[in-house]
């Protein structure tokens, strides 16, 4: 396999040489001497994890059950401090079934104030999905193919409106590859039906126009499973077709093992090609026993205890390090979605978190976020303004805040290689 020639490992395209000519309020310069605190406070690159979590706790319901069979733990109060220590973008459940189970009854109040929980401090905020055939409503199943498809189209029009301004973010459609032919009796579905019969195209362009009419402003995902050729077919078709996609969506769950640089850096280049970002979207490692390689659906295989092992976690440690130099080092990977802070209500209860069932960090935890909120990360420096009122930032592509004598301002240095920005404080 040829190695991949759009990786960079020196991370060149994550930094800025930023000239920041500081100015006070009535816009003079400020004076040669004067002390500038400089301060990463966010990555440009969008570190994620699920938020599922902390639904329950922005809401003061400590204990709560968690909102999908997808991850969330049992009690978040103890895990917020290890979730805002180092990441920075919360992927939100939106899944139809959970948010919606009566007709009529959305859970918005709650998801507004999970959003809200994580705006407030900091994060970025994406949800998922508004389209899926998992997970659906069930109440779908009773109306014909043309009420589901005005239901949908209702529901994305609903939610994006509800939530522009603090959800960024959406997989506008999830797992589109199989969602027509999905043959699971057990959860054959509205959605399902209305992908038969419209086709997959036709239902894609149903969620993005729709989402887009909400909110011009959000960044819609295509999102997949599926990293063979029928998805490329379909982002082929999709974009043939006039679709406006704003970023690729590619899950990685590595529940048999991981992938390698090899071939990450192959899916990668493949999915590069069509010329967007790549967000990587559903991402795990394991600390423990592998998934027998043998299992296609990784959903039939839920052993009855999983844990974490000392052995599994020197593992994922060294392979979430790996991993991510990998995502990182190749210029169209915009996002990487971790999904699951902790063992507790983790998907499949496998042992993919980060942090153990009883709050304890793994050795995963320390080694990436002494990676992201450290050897990535551009920490307080004071700089001298020279004559013209100018320091020279050398730091990371991302949010910084700017400080002189109690004053301050917040400035995105979002631009590659050398840049010139004025800063008022």
């Amino acid at each position: 396999m040829a190695p991949s020639t759009s990786a960079d490992p020196t991370l060149a395209h994550r930094r800025t040489r930023a000239r920041l000519t500081v100015r006070d309020a009535a816009g003079a310069p400020l004076s040669a001497g004067t002390q500038v605190q400089v301060e990463q406070v966010r990555h440009a690159f969008a570190f994620g994890n699920i938020g599922f979590d902390m639904v329950a706790l922005a809401n003061g319901e400590t204990g709560a059950a968690p909102d999908s069979p997808f991850g969330g733990a049992s009690d978040a109060t103890h895990l917020a401090d290890l979730w805002f220590g180092l990441y920075d973008t919360a992927t939100l459940p939106f899944y139809w079934g959970g948010f919606e189970p009566v007709r009529g009854r959305p859970d918005t109040t709650r998801l507004l104030a999970a959003a809200r929980f994580f705006a407030d401090r900091g994060a970025r905020v994406k949800g998922h999905p508004l389209v899926w055939h998992t997970v659906t409503a069930d109440w779908l199943r009773e109306l014909s193919t043309d009420e589901v498809e005005a239901a949908q189209r209702d529901r994305i029009r609903r939610e994006v409106t509800d939530f522009a301004g603090l959800v960024d973010t959406w997989d506008a459609i999830n797992e589109v590859v199989i969602m027509p032919v999905f043959d699971n009796e057990e959860h054959q579905n509205g959605i399902t039906r209305l992908c038969w019969e419209r086709g997959r195209i036709a239902t894609v362009r149903m969620a993005f126009e729709e989402a887009r009419a909400a909110d011009p402003t959000a960044t819609l995902v295509l999102n997949d499973f599926n990293m063979g050729t029928a998805y490329e077919c379909l982002i082929e078709g999709v974009l043939e077709a006039g679709i406006q996609v704003d970023a690729i969506g590619l899950q990685s769950h590595m529940h048999q093992g991981y992938w390698g640089e090899e071939r990450t850096l192959a899916v990668l280049d493949r999915f590069a090609r069509f010329g967007l970002p790549l967000h990587m979207t559903e991402t795990t490692l394991l600390s423990g026993e592998l998934m027998p390689p043998e299992i296609v659906d990784l959903n039939d295989y839920q052993p009855a205890s999983w844990p974490s092992t000392p052995e599994g976690e020197a593992r994922q440690a060294e392979e979430m390090l790996r991993h991510y130099r990998t995502l990182v080092s190749h210029p169209s990977v915009q996002a990487v979605n971790y999904w699951g802070l902790t063992d507790d209500g983790a998907w499949l209860g496998a042992p993919v978190g980060l942090v153990r069932s009883d709050g304890t960090p793994k050795p995963s935890y320390d080694a990436l976020r002494g990676l992201v909120r450290g050897e990535w990360w551009t920490a307080p420096t004071t700089l001298v303004a020279d004559a013209d009122g100018t320091v020279e930032v050398d730091g990371w592509l991302g949010d910084y805040r700017v400080q002189v004598d109690g004053r301050s301002a917040d400035v995105s240095l979002g631009t590659a290689g050398p840049a010139t920005v004025d800063v008022t404080l």
